[in-house]
């Protein structure tokens, strides 16, 4: 992966922090050059403008969340469903260091998907290819027999990413953890029961 431009790098780690905390439509350029010390010039170097910037931002916060889903998914010393479960928990840790500010997808989504048609298609491919990682991880666990062999499991890693997305947000509300384990607790309990199975696959 090709290193970006020192300042490149520093709009673009800034610009991430600030479009977690206070959205696309309230992230001012000049406040984000002042924050970090980047003549105008500089920034209009590297994106062509604001819309740009921001799905670069994307494009980096994904960087980190496939970073995330190699550790975890990739790991066999573990079983699938806890791979999962796993790559979840490390990502409710990085909520509690930025203070419960959720996911950048669900943020940016909310605010821009109904206005704005490129963002609405760049989020959605992003989360659709996140549920596409976990569902391949999900097929490991039906074919070792940890869920029910009829599963979905696509339809089971679409859930998943909806419910979270949706705890994501109720945590930012709350300013906790609680709605983020409240939900894997039940997801993954579920998971495990043969008495509460998730969709079957469609014949």
């Amino acid at each position: 992966m090709q290193t970006a431009h020192p300042t490149k790098q520093r709009l673009l780690d800034v610009g991430l922090v600030m479009l977690l905390k206070q959205g696309f439509n309230d992230l001012g350029v000049q406040a984000l050059l002042e924050a970090t010390a980047t003549p105008k010039g500089s920034f209009y170097h590297h994106f062509r403008d604001k819309e740009d910037f921001a799905l670069q931002v994307i494009d980096q916060y994904m960087q980190q969340v496939h970073a995330g889903l190699d550790v975890c998914l990739r790991d066999t010393s573990r079983p699938p469903l806890e791979r999962v479960r796993r790559f979840f928990r490390l990502t409710q840790r990085a909520y509690r260091k930025e203070g419960y500010m959720g996911c950048l997808l669900g943020g940016l989504g909310q605010e821009l998907s109904g206005v704005s048609e490129v963002f609405r298609r760049k989020i959605e491919a992003c989360v659709s290819a996140i549920a596409t990682r976990i569902a391949a991880c999900l097929e490991q666990a039906r074919e070792k027999g940890d869920i029910p062999s009829n599963s979905d499991t696509r339809r089971m890693a679409n859930l998943l990413v909806d419910c979270w997305e949706g705890a994501a947000l109720r945590s930012r509300l709350r300013g906790n953890a609680g709605p983020l384990n409240a939900m894997l607790d039940f997801y993954f309990n579920a998971a495990s029961r043969d008495s509460l199975p998730f969709p079957a696959k469609r014949s």
